[in-house]
């Protein structure tokens, strides 16, 4: 499957999961913080690296991919996600995704998605702020979830995605080499192929 098709799957994806995501915020008021950027902030955060091949193909498109890979190989295995931009040095959990449009799965499910505990019971996986600050509210949503209430699952959305493409869907790494494996896909792909749209020199 080329490329233009599996970014366009996986966008289409991110589209409903949005969707469904911006009706459970509507129904429960639940909501993160302003400015807050604390998850992102976690060295230790996983993806795949198809949850972000829209992005290695937009920065590719726009002539950043290759620039993007040399940044990225010389970070750290404990570095933060790539994408965050912290608004401060002295707390950087305040900050925004600088790529919003381009997050990843795990970066639109945490906070408004759920998994199942080992009772079978849906539990919300969400962070510690919105647990501490938003009490009241996350009971009465954990109440309506167990009443019927839809909330999207991990494993059905990565599900999901793995029929996408297997392989590239299956493999779980810490989110900078996912972005990284993102991009060599992308540049791998085109190397002797002609690129979209006619386009040349873009890389």
């Amino acid at each position: 499957m080329s490329i233009e098709r599996r970014v366009r799957l996986v966008e289409a994806l991110f589209e409903t999961l949005d969707t469904q995501i911006s009706t459970f915020q509507n129904k429960t008021t639940l909501h993160c913080a302003t400015g807050c950027g604390k998850c992102c902030t976690n060295p230790t955060m996983e993806a795949s690296p198809l949850e972000f091949l829209p992005f290695a193909f937009h920065l590719f498109l726009n002539g950043q991919a290759e620039t993007t890979l040399k940044t990225l190989n010389t970070k750290s295995k404990h570095s933060i996600c790539h994408i965050y931009s912290p608004l401060n040095l002295v707390d950087s959990a305040l900050g925004r995704c600088s790529n919003y449009k381009y997050r990843g799965l795990v970066c639109r499910l945490f906070g408004y998605a759920a998994s199942n505990d080992k009772y079978g019971q849906k539990r919300m996986v969400t962070c510690k702020i919105i647990k501490e600050n938003q009490k009241e509210t996350l009971q009465d949503t954990a109440e309506a979830i167990n009443n019927g209430l839809y909330i999207p699952m991990f494993t059905e959305y990565y599900m999901q995605l793995s029929q996408i493409d297997f392989t590239m869907g299956n493999v779980i790494v810490p989110i900078n080499r996912a972005l990284k494996l993102a991009i060599e896909e992308v540049l791998q792909y085109y190397a002797y192929r002609p690129f979209p749209s006619g386009l040349v020199n873009i890389a």
